[in-house]
């Protein structure tokens, strides 16, 4: 049965230069929000941020992507205004696949495109994998759709990730939200995500805090910092791109994840051998982990460039084979 959809609600912030409606979706521990841009019937396309971000990394990129579009950004549970996971609840990519399938389902979208960010392309890279007859192109925002996890860690992660959770719960009665000043706020914010400009992190901001009695609180839930559960490794992430039967493309950053955070190894080569095996688009680009937020203008014309060459009404002879390059 499909969860109630509840209407879009129209609204407009100086962040933004093209009026978005906020989503809301009713789940069975509370509801999904996020947001939408472009008419109904547009051509549909699903936003998927990265982890502790929201639906506002999206704000800048989307006014400079075809505006006959249909964009929905969504709000991870955990993150921005979406409600938390019920109490005792992990939070791990399995779920977060599920809450996109629940997403699409109340949209009515059978076939569709998606942009993800960092956690949100590894989202998009499971997905894919695991509905390929829905997704008809995937661009990853510097994430090569999948983590690969050593198989002698994954254990060690599982029980450190269920001691953790258990820990939590304990002390669940002990725990009250900081709060901040605004500025503060913004200051704990950069000082997790440095590369974030001033006008990006009160773009954030707009849905990770809320505003309580002396100050702002974060929306967040502290849950999604706790080690993941479940992992994969190396060859059943490769098995899992072999899944995907839509068109991809790589935006790699030259400052992104991959400059900060080494895979062992040699998996980043294996990852980009798979990926061009597949005949995908891959880019690297000049910039950080958040370029699309902070110089969305940097990657729209490329993300517009390569979802219009996929196009539903597109047949597979005509879309070009294989692109690696550097920007």
């Amino acid at each position: 049965m499909i969860p109630a959809f509840t209407s879009l609600r129209h609204f407009g912030t100086t962040t933004m230069r093209r009026a978005a409606s906020e989503f809301r979706l009713t789940v069975p521990w509370g509801e999904m929000r996020g947001q939408a841009w472009g008419p109904s019937h547009g051509r549909p396309v699903l936003c998927l941020h990265g982890w502790a971000d929201n639906s506002g990394t999206f704000n800048t990129l989307i006014p400079l992507l075809p505006k006959d579009w249909r964009f929905v950004a969504i709000d991870f549970p955990g993150h921005g205004l979406s409600s938390h996971r019920p109490d005792g609840c992990f939070y791990a990519f399995p779920l977060y696949v599920a809450d996109v399938r629940r997403v699409v389902e109340a949209l009515q979208w059978k076939r569709f495109s998606i942009i993800g960010h960092s956690m949100g392309g590894n989202v998009a890279g499971m997905f894919s994998a695991l509905y390929p007859e829905m997704v008809e192109a995937v661009v990853l925002l510097d994430t090569f759709g999948f983590l690969p996890t050593e198989v002698t860690d994954m254990f060690k992660n599982m029980r450190k990730g269920i001691n953790d959770q258990i820990h939590y719960d304990n002390k669940m009665d002990e725990r009250k939200e900081k709060v901040y000043t605004y500025e503060k706020a913004k200051e704990r914010l950069k000082i997790a995500n440095p590369v974030l400009s001033d006008h990006s992190a009160d773009i954030l901001l707009e849905r990770a805090v809320r505003e309580v009695e002396g100050g702002f609180i974060f929306t967040r839930d502290f849950r999604i910092n706790l080690k993941n559960i479940v992992n994969i490794s190396m060859q059943q992430g490769l098995y899992m791109l072999s899944l995907i039967k839509a068109r991809v493309m790589l935006l790699l950053a030259s400052e992104g994840l991959f400059k900060t955070f080494t895979l062992p190894n040699g998996y980043g080569d294996m990852i980009r051998k798979s990926w061009t095996d597949q005949k995908a688009t891959i880019i690297d680009i000049e910039g950080d982990h958040h370029i699309h937020l902070n110089k969305p203008e940097s990657v729209a014309s490329i993300i517009t460039d390569f979802l219009q060459s996929h196009s539903p009404d597109k047949t597979e002879s005509e879309c070009d084979n294989n692109q690696t390059s550097k920007l």
